[in-house]
């Protein structure tokens, strides 16, 4: 009997001590686009997030059509990404709700320091991009479905062509990993702002174009829609996005820098 009762006691302890250090919250699954990954930024903003909502964050990094597919799947809370019309369709189909604008950078066009498309200082993407194709120079394409990689094609496609062969490398990486290669080849390709400023000091490309009004590139926070997928941790991606768009979390982007820059804009609310 006395047997009896010590086992019973000490499964009793066990299930205690096993709730004592289970958080009975599930963790917040966010997916996001590299560039956030990438630049560092989620390096600083998450843990602050974390502890002023004593909640896990689970990071997935992708590119913005994969989250917003795994959004769509029911895999994943919220969004943060950066394709505005792919993001108007994604709540349009009843995949996401409380879409809310969080911050913008831009794009820039970057390459090699001797730039053989001579497109170094233009103001017009679209020149900027015909000039590479006339040339013949390498452009590396991120080639993911991301936000980066619809806005470089929508380029081409304005200017009603596109290279083809060895003068045009689809990659199918993000961000870093694109920017790394363009650097091994001397090639030119797009990227957002804060992951340049990341990577730069590895990869030897020079900033060449900025300042055109088509590199804008804003981003947004998407709550994957509960009534779809009732699973979803609807209350953490609430919290999430109450907090990226208070007065806390528009300070922790606004402080983020790299080599003294910043690199994300919040947007006031």
């Amino acid at each position: 009997m006395r047997l009896a009762r010590l086992a019973f006691l000490c499964v009793l302890a066990a299930a205690h001590s096993l709730a004592a250090v289970a958080d009975p919250r599930p963790a917040l699954r966010l997916a996001t686009t590299t560039s956030t990954e990438n630049s560092g930024l989620l390096r600083v903003i998450v843990p602050k997030f974390e502890a002023a909502a004593g909640l896990k964050v689970q990071v997935i990094s992708v590119g913005s059509g994969k989250a917003m597919k795994l959004g769509e799947n029911g895999d994943v809370d919220v969004l943060l990404v950066h394709s505005r019309a792919d993001e108007d369709r994604f709540i349009a189909q009843g995949y996401g709700v409380d879409r809310h604008d969080v911050m913008y950078n831009d794009f820039i066009l970057v390459g090699p320091a001797d730039d053989p498309a001579k497109v170094r200082g233009l103001r017009d993407i679209l020149q900027a991009f015909r000039r590479i194709l006339d040339s013949k120079a390498t452009f590396v394409s991120r080639g993911d479905d991301s936000g980066t990689d619809k806005m470089e094609k929508s380029y081409w496609e304005a200017i009603g062509r596109r290279p083809g062969g060895r003068q045009y490398l689809s990659a199918g990486q993000g961000m870093g990993e694109v920017l790394t290669m363009a650097g091994n080849l001397s090639a030119y390709t797009l990227s957002d702002r804060a992951t340049f400023g990341a990577y730069r000091p590895r990869v030897g490309l020079e900033l060449l174009v900025e300042g055109d009004k088509r590199l804008f590139n804003p981003y947004g926070v998407i709550a994957v829609n509960p009534a779809r997928y009732p699973g979803i941790n609807a209350r953490g991606a609430k919290q999430l996005i109450e907090w990226l768009t208070n007065e806390e979390g528009r300070r922790a982007i606004a402080g983020f820098r790299v080599n003294g820059e910043q690199l994300f804009f919040p947007y006031a609310h």
